[in-house]
C-alpha cells in the first residue's frame, strides 16, 4: 500500500485504537511518514466513518481523510479471544496508543501493564479528555467541551460583543493529536537510546491550556501577577480583518520597523511622534486605539491599492481567503500541494504532507480503509493460521473481514 515503507517513520508499526479525530490525526502524521498503522475498530466501526458526504456508506471524507495510508482490523475487543489476539500483535508492534478513559481500557485488559508485559519495549499512548490526575478525569471530552473548559470559547468573546465562542476549527482535537506525534516519536527516539518502552499520557484539557498559555500567560507568569492572563493584542475588539473599500485584508503591523515604513508609506510620517505609536510596549499598552487609528485608514483604498503598498513596503498582508479559494490558491498549486488520486470510489483531493524531508519524504496513503477490510491480512502476516482466523470470525472477536 502507498504510504507505508517511505518516509523517516517507515519500519514502525502502530496499533491505533483511537476514533473520531484527536487520535487519527497523530497516526495520519505517521502514516503519511512512513509508519505501518493498524486501525483497530469495534465492530461498528470509527464514528467519522458515518459523517457526510462520502461516496458510500461508511466512508464519510473526514474518515477517508484522516485515516489514510491506514488499514483496518475489526475486533471485538469485549471478547476474550479478540484481546487475546490484539497482544499478539502488540508483541510485534513499536507503538499503541487508544483514545478511551481510563476506566474503559482496563476493563478490556488492554492498559499499560497489560501491554507491556506483552511487549516491554513498547511506546504506550493514553490520549485522554482531561489527565487521570485530576478530579475531571471521568468527565467526556470534545473538542467543543475542551474549548469551553480551557478558556478559548472565554477568550473568543472579547471579540465577539462578550459572547463566548468557539473557533470554527476543532482546535483541541488537532492540538492534541499533534501533541500526540511528537510525543510518541520522542518516546521512540528515547527508546533507540537505551531507555526501553514507556507509557505517555495525552490530555486535550492540559494540553490545550499549554497551547493557550504560551501568550496568554502573560503577566500571570509572575507572582504576584503584574497583569492579567490574556495578551491585550490578541484579545483587543479591534484585532480582526480590516475593511477596505471593496472588501477585506489581513495585515500584520508589528515591529517598530513595519510601523515606521508604514507610516511613511501612507504619508503620515507624523504618526510615529505620536507616543501611543513609539514602541511596542507602547502600542500594546493602547491597542484598541492603535488598532481602531488603523481600522479607519483602512478602508480609504482598495484591496489591490493595500496589497500593492504593502508589498512595496514589506508589511505582512494577505488578502482574505474562503476555503474554496484554497481548492485554487495558486501557491499551493506551484508548491504541488493538493494530491489529486484516482480511486475506486471516484478522484479524491488529498492535502498534502506539510513536512518535506530532503532524504526521506513522506508520502500519502490510499484513502481510509473499508470497516475490518485488512484483518484477515494481518493477521496472516503477523503469524495468525487460516483455522485461528476462522475461528475468531467464527465467534465474532474478528469482524468486518
Amino acid at each position: 500500500m502507498a504510504g507505508r515503507g517511505k518516509g523517516p517513520l517507515a519500519g514502525v508499526r502502530v496499533l491505533d485504537l483511537t476514533s473520531v479525530l484527536m487520535g487519527p490525526y497523530a497516526t495520519q502524521i505517521f502514516a503519511d511518514l512512513g509508519a505501518d498503522v493498524i486501525k483497530v475498530e469495534d465492530p461498528k466501526g470509527d464514528t467519522t466513518r458515518f459523517l457526510p458526504p462520502g461516496p458510500e456508506a461508511g466512508r464519510g471524507a473526514m474518515f477517508i481523510n484522516l485515516n489514510r495510508g491506514k488499514r483496518s482490523l475489526a475486533l471485538d475487543l469485549k471478547k476474550p479471544a479478540a484481546r487475546e489476539a490484539l497482544l499478539r500483535l502488540a508483541a510485534d508492534a513499536d507503538v499503541f496508543l487508544h483514545s478511551m478513559r481510563a476506566g474503559a481500557i482496563k476493563r478490556l485488559g488492554l492498559d499499560y501493564s497489560a501491554v507491556s508485559e506483552a511487549n516491554p519495549q513498547i511506546i504506550y499512548a493514553n490520549l485522554y479528555g482531561f489527565g487521570r490526575a485530576g478530579r475531571y478525569r471521568d468527565y467526556p471530552a470534545y473538542d467543543d467541551i475542551v474549548q469551553a473548559a480551557a478558556g478559548l470559547a472565554d477568550l473568543q468573546s472579547r471579540l465577539n460583543g462578550g459572547e463566548p465562542a468557539y473557533l470554527a476549527t476543532v482546535v483541541a482535537d488537532k492540538v492534541a493529536g499533534l501533541t500526540a506525534a511528537y510525543a510518541i516519536a520522542a518516546a521512540l527516539f528515547a527508546r533507540e537510546k537505551g531507555v526501553g518502552g514507556q507509557e505517555i499520557e495525552v490530555p486535550m484539557f492540559e494540553t490545550l491550556v499549554s497551547f493557550a498559555c504560551a501568550e496568554h500567560l502573560s503577566g500571570s507568569l509572575f507572582d504576584p501577577p503584574l497583569g492579567p492572563p490574556e495578551y491585550p493584542r490578541v484579545v483587543s475588539a479591534e484585532r480582526r480583518p480590516y475593511r477596505t473599500a471593496d472588501g477585506y485584508i489581513g495585515v500584520m503591523i508589528y515591529t517598530d520597523r513595519h510601523w515606521q515604513s508604514f507610516f511613511d508609506a501612507i504619508g503620515n510620517p507624523e504618526w510615529s511622534r505620536d507616543p501611543m505609536f513609539k514602541t511596542i510596549a507602547d502600542r500594546t499598552h493602547n491597542i484598541g486605539t492603535v488598532l481602531g487609528r488603523l481600522a479607519d485608514v483602512m478602508r480609504q483604498r482598495t484591496n489591490d491599492e493595500w496589497m500593492e503598498l504593502f508589498k512595496t513596503a514589506q508589511i505582512p498582508a494577505m488578502p482574505i481567503h474562503s476555503m474554496t479559494d484554497l481548492l485554487h490558491d495558486p501557491h499551493l498549486e506551484e508548491a504541488s500541494f493538493w494530491k489529486e488520486r484516482e480511486t475506486a470510489s471516484g478522484k479524491m483531493r488529498f492535502p498534502g504532507i506539510p513536512t518535506d524531508f530532503s532524504v526521506t519524504p513522506g508520502e500519502i496513503g490510499e484513502p481510509g480503509p473499508s470497516h475490518g477490510g485488512d484483518g484477515a491480512a494481518i493477521l496472516l502476516a503477523a503469524g495468525f493460521a487460516d483455522q485461528e482466523i476462522a475461528s475468531l470470525k467464527a465467534s465474532g472477536a474478528l469482524c468486518g473481514c
